[in-house]
């Protein structure tokens, strides 16, 4: 099972993350967290590490009404939030890469056919982020 969704654009990798806000933005989702793996890795690991994982930061996205919807019908969905979307860009790449978690991969988890609905709904609105930023390229 594919459990992202994914996107690539030739934006460079700073206007691809600012875009990607942007995008997440249009769609109801908020960020809640972020997680700049580079400058982690370059803390923790040294130079190498963070040269080897090039540039790299995971959004936790956040689109509340739908947050709500899934943990009242499940309070455990609460373990798979916020919904986690990567800019990713190696050293040597020219396109940046967007993915984002599948919310049909909670459905894999969890029986409450309210939950296939959240999914369902996160799934449409995070393809359509994804769309837009292929459509801004360039």
């Amino acid at each position: 099972m594919t459990y992202t969704l994914a996107t690539t654009v030739s934006l460079p990798w700073a206007e691809a993350l600012e875009r990607t806000r942007e995008a997440l933005a249009a769609q109801g989702f908020g960020i809640l967290t972020e997680i700049n793996i580079r400058s982690t890795f370059e803390a923790k690991l040294g130079s190498e590490a963070a040269d080897a994982v090039g540039d790299y930061v995971i959004l936790g996205a956040c689109n509340p009404s739908l947050a709500s919807r899934a943990l009242a019908a499940e309070p455990q969905m609460g373990a798979l939030l916020p919904c986690n979307v990567v800019v990713r860009r190696n050293n040597s790449a020219d396109v940046t890469t967007v993915e984002a978690i599948d919310p049909q991969a909670m459905v894999q988890l969890s029986s409450a056919p309210a939950v296939k609905d959240v999914a369902d709904d996160a799934g449409t609105r995070l393809r359509k982020a994804l769309a837009s930023l292929g459509q801004a390229d360039g």
